[in-house]
């Protein structure tokens, strides 16, 4: 091989923009088109309502105007309106902002003087507004480039504050939407974060008078829960936390009005402290296990200079609190230690429904310890070789490895020898792993978590995940169904997902259970091939060729040959996250598709299945129109 010259030729040094522009991921996470809550365009939202939230804590300006129409962002806040002679560096020169300084924002989530340039350099269209004592400055950029700088004028308001126009720029951004129900469920958040704040998007009041009680009561409304909401707050700490009926631990985390999505040292320290609250409450030895099991809780603290693992801090790293500046698990426990103890000796009926939830779930883990015993047993021995999993070399929680090898790691479950063929061959070793199902799994609606231990195939797939005690070990970042899109693979699908929603819902919850998409159709001819993920697609490809095409309709995951297969499941992969909105009434939904064949259901496939008549109508009309315009 050539060896490449290194010369100075090859040193180059991006300005502000350019480093933004190429290496978006490093500052916005991912992309992605608006469909999921994580994609970049809620970012650039969250950054600039960041600042306006950050106002609104120093004690300026109660109301926040939101406005987003045909793509374009609106933010308008009333606080202290950026000083006049700075507009322009604190959106678009690194490193610039009044977050460093801890006089004027003492709180606060944007510490690093990246949030706003970000947006400035990712949006097609960019302007900033400063309203200050009757005064006002303007400046509006393209792509980060500065178009235009306006003089010091007079403003004609009398209310100071800031305002941000925005449209996120489609070349990065592909085919984006907004959805209002995402826009919406983060401006909820905010408002439950900061009581008495009143936002309006797009007309819409946004308001929480009770802060984490409004937001656990919202969370709680479709389920039962076993006691009243216990809400207790202090300064800088606010936590709220009941038990349901469900598997596994629901959790709300949050850090200077930032969602935690992945937690962090202070969701750490609050799982760490409910269990040594309890202990020294009752007097006795709980198991962890079974004081959090089915707890549903939210807890949020503020902090000065918060230590975020990433750039989009979705998990607080190390920090320390508090005018001792103690460590985070040290205030946390502390207040809860306190605080609970107090409440539970005022509220003895509270106390009893909580020993009662906690001696229930001991109840239960005894009584299929036995059970999990021999299972474990056989798990342990398959394991040695597991003709099921062909696993690959790096995990989620491998050691020493890279952050992104990490997350790469990926799962997949598919039906039968041929499927499960095909992509083991086409696989990457390094980070992808496959597990085979024997046939249809069980349909675990209604049962307990014993069937999970009795069946060997499903108690086999548990700790090929190691999710027995929750995600703590889970081994796979991505756990992805990988099925037919026939009948029978759908089947398989809806079983899957029942047992992932029955026995760990905290799976899905977290966002790791994905659903694969593979092509429908080949579409080719001698010079090039097309591959069709539905009907429309398979239409313009043929209307691509131009000419009489080779068309091929892959009936299963077994036709794909392990050369095509690598292009599904590499770069080009193509998921569908399956997420559970947070006010989900997980038991209705599995009772309503996976339960007895209810009127509601037989009553929605007759209504909906006129709808399909047509849409097959509609697609006879298109295909014998193209077989006329072959002839």
């Amino acid at each position: 091989m050539a060896q490449q010259e290194y010369t100075e030729d090859n040193i180059q040094s991006l300005d502000w923009k350019e480093h933004i522009r190429l290496r978006p991921g490093m500052y916005i996470g991912k992309l992605g088109d608006g469909s999921q809550p994580d994609d970049g365009i809620y970012v650039l939202l969250k950054e600039v309502i960041d600042n306006s939230i950050d106002e609104y804590v120093m004690g300026h300006g109660s109301v926040i105007e939101i406005e987003i129409k045909e793509g374009e962002v609106r933010v308008r806040d009333f606080g202290r309106g950026i000083p006049l002679g700075k507009v322009v560096d604190c959106v678009s020169k690194m490193n610039t902002g009044g977050k460093y300084d801890n006089r004027a924002f003492q709180k606060s989530v944007g510490l690093n003087g990246v949030g706003t340039k970000a947006v400035n350099a990712l949006s097609d269209h960019f302007t900033v507004t400063a309203y200050r004592d009757g005064k006002m400055k303007r400046a509006t950029f393209n792509e980060g480039h500065l178009d235009h700088e306006s003089k010091i004028t007079k403003s004609g308001q009398s209310a100071n504050g800031t305002e941000i126009v925005f449209t996120p720029d489609g070349k990065v951004f592909k085919n984006y939407r907004f959805r209002p129900d995402l826009v919406e469920r983060r401006l909820w958040n905010y408002a439950y974060l900061n009581a008495g704040l009143k936002l309006k998007f797009n007309g819409k009041r946004i308001v929480s008078k009770n802060g984490l009680l409004d937001l656990l009561e919202n969370r709680t409304q479709n389920e039962v829960i076993r006691y009243p909401i216990i809400h207790l707050s202090d300064d800088d700490i606010e936590l709220a936390l009941t038990h349901g009926n469900h598997y596994g631990e629901q959790y709300h985390s949050f850090v200077n009005g930032q969602y935690t999505t992945q937690g962090g040292t202070h969701l750490t320290a609050f799982r760490e402290g409910i269990v040594k609250a309890v202990r020294d409450f009752y007097g006795k030895n709980y198991d962890a296990k079974d004081i959090r099991a089915s707890i549903i809780a939210a807890i949020s603290v503020r902090v000065e200079d918060p230590v975020f693992e990433s750039q989009t801090k979705t998990k607080l790293g190390s920090v320390h609190m508090g005018p001792d500046r103690a460590t985070i698990t040290t205030f946390v426990g502390n207040f809860i230690k306190k605080h609970l103890n107090d409440f539970l000796h005022k509220k003895p009926e509270v106390a009893e429904k909580l020993k009662a939830r906690i001696q229930q779930s001991e109840r239960e883990r005894k009584e299929i310890a036995g059970i999990k015993k021999l299972a474990n047993e056989r798990a342990k021995k398959a394991s040695v070789h597991n003709k099921k999993l062909r696993d690959c070399r790096i995990h989620l929680t491998t050691k020493r490895a890279k952050l992104e090898d990490q997350y790469a790691s990926t799962i997949f479950i598919t039906e039968g020898d041929s499927a499960s063929g095909s992509i083991t061959k086409a696989r990457d070793v390094q980070s992808q792993a496959v597990f085979s199902l024997r046939g249809k799994p069980l349909n675990c609606f209604g049962l307990t978590k014993k069937i999970v231990y009795q069946n060997e195939e499903l108690n086999l797939l548990q700790h090929a995940l190691n999710i027995e005690d929750g995600l703590e070990g889970l081994r796979y970042n991505r756990v992805v169904i990988a099925t037919d899109a026939d009948v029978d693979g759908m089947h398989i699908r809806l079983l899957l997902l029942t047992f992932f929603l029955q026995f760990f819902p905290d799976l899905v919850r977290e966002e790791h259970l994905y659903i694969l998409d593979t092509p429908l159709f080949r579409v080719r001819d001698k010079r090039q091939t097309f591959y069709c993920y539905n009907e429309a697609e398979r239409l313009a490809a043929i209307d691509a060729l131009k000419g009489k095409a080779e068309i091929t309709r892959f009936k299963g995951l077994g036709e794909i040959s392990p050369d095509e297969f690598g292009d599904f499941i590499g770069k080009n992969i193509r998921l569908e996250k399956v997420l559970l909105l947070e006010d989900t009434n997980i038991e209705d939904v599995l009772a309503y598709y996976m339960g007895k064949n209810t009127m509601q259901r037989q009553e929605f496939i007759i209504e909906n299945l006129k709808v399909e008549i047509d849409q097959v109508d509609e697609l006879s009309t298109k295909v014998a129109e193209e077989a006329e315009a072959m002839v």
